[in-house]
């Protein structure tokens, strides 16, 4: 039979709209379920099976490869401060593309994506509320960000946290990223690397960062230690590291730390305030990073910076507490420039990228960060672990 050219356009767009119909798809469990670690209640993880909701075309499905527990999950985990259970946790996460709805192309920054590539997640935000309208980059502020892993279980999207065999990316404003470059455990810990070049970012804002610049980091822990790394890489040559535990230190010094002070060994704080004005011509160093997340040592940070210097503050991701200080001695006579940071915008996902990219180039041995690894059914013990300080970074990993 021959066919007209009306006829043969006919099929093709037959064909073509059927090709477009459905998501690509590729490695869908076969009983199309996943399993979630759901926090039921303060302590208390417990592993749910659930059915894989039927892909639209804005959604991608991640097989979920592993995920960085994060100071903020065990927060969440030992009392629900934020009132989200049942939640399932995990927002440091990656995984490979297993399914592409039909309108998904290209990640966030545009680059092509398809089934079978590697990707994270960063920042959700609304679009509608004043930042989002008259700051678009500022999503970070955005008045109803979300963050995959920190948000309620819902039925809409019952795989909403990386802490599970299976990723859902479903909702307006997400924001993510294909990052095949990288191998597990620098995706792992992309997302708490972005929280410090986010905050290096504030820092630079004021001026006060060069290569001849003496820093301060206050508490290594992994959000410290990253800190540390991602000033080393930005060409910081003298960073000091005050911290309790000599484990932590001795890691500080392998990611490129000049001066360490472990404050159980030099209990005045007087005497470590002269240690540091001791390598710095009496001064005092030129910034200052807070990272304990403890109101004790936010309070005692001011002591250590010169006159004119500055600070940043990155410890406080929760409601620890507050603190007293005198604001004219501790900011005004010594005209102090503070910042604040507050986790990261969509658009330093790159720069990090590229930061992972440059540690590795450098030898700055950041997966060394990564202690211990936990598989799903065990993310209680990996919280007490955390807890314990008994490691640095503590991750999930899937099977």
């Amino acid at each position: 039979m021959e066919l007209t050219a009306s006829q043969i356009e006919s099929i093709v767009r037959q064909v073509l709209a059927s090709t477009n119909a459905a998501p690509a798809t590729s490695g869908v469990p076969a009983n199309g379920k996943a399993k979630v670690a759901v926090l039921t209640a303060p302590r208390k993880i417990e592993i749910q099976e659930v059915a894989i909701p039927e892909l639209g075309d804005d959604d991608i499905l991640v097989k979920v490869e592993g995920a960085g527990v994060c100071g903020t999950d065990v927060h969440e985990w030992k009392g629900d401060p934020f009132g989200m259970c049942p939640v399932i946790l995990g927002h440091e996460g990656t995984g490979e593309v297993i399914a592409l709805g039909k309108n998904v192309k290209c990640d966030t920054a545009g680059k092509p994506l398809k089934v079978g590539d590697k990707i994270v997640t960063s920042v959700i935000s609304c679009g509608d509320c004043h930042v989002c309208r008259m700051h678009p980059g500022n999503t970070n502020l955005c008045d109803k960000q979300g963050i995959f892993g920190l948000m309620p279980q819902n039925k809409e999207n019952p795989l909403n946290g990386w802490f599970a065999t299976h990723l859902l990316i479903r909702a307006k404003g997400a924001t993510y990223f294909q990052v095949n470059g990288l191998d597990v455990k620098q995706r792992m810990i992309l997302e708490a690397a972005c929280v410090c070049v986010h905050a290096v970012a504030r820092a630079q804002s004021t001026g006060l960062l060069n290569f001849n610049a003496k820093v301060l980091v206050l508490g290594t822990g992994p959000i410290g230690l990253l800190m540390c790394s991602v000033l080393r890489a930005s060409g910081i040559n003298h960073i000091v590291a005050i911290d309790g535990s000599e484990k932590r230190l001795e890691m500080a010094k392998k990611l490129g730390v000049k001066t360490t002070i472990n404050f159980k060994e030099v209990p005045d704080a007087a005497a470590r305030v002269q240690i540091i004005k001791d390598l710095s011509d009496g001064q005092g160093v030129d910034f200052a990073f807070q990272c304990t997340g403890a109101p004790a040592a936010a309070a005692s940070i001011y002591d250590y910076i010169r006159r004119g210097g500055g600070l940043c503050e990155v410890g406080f991701f929760v409601n620890n507490g507050e603190y007293s200080i005198n604001p004219h001695f501790a900011m005004c006579n010594k005209e102090i420039t503070i910042v604040g940071s507050w986790d990261y915008t969509a658009e330093d996902y790159p720069t990090t990228v590229a930061f992972l990219r440059q540690a590795k180039e450098m030898n700055i041995p950041i997966e060394d960060l990564i202690t211990h690894a936990f598989p799903l059914e065990k993310l209680n013990e990996a919280m007490e672990v955390n807890v314990s300080q008994a490691g640095i970074k503590i991750c999930y990993i899937a099977d």
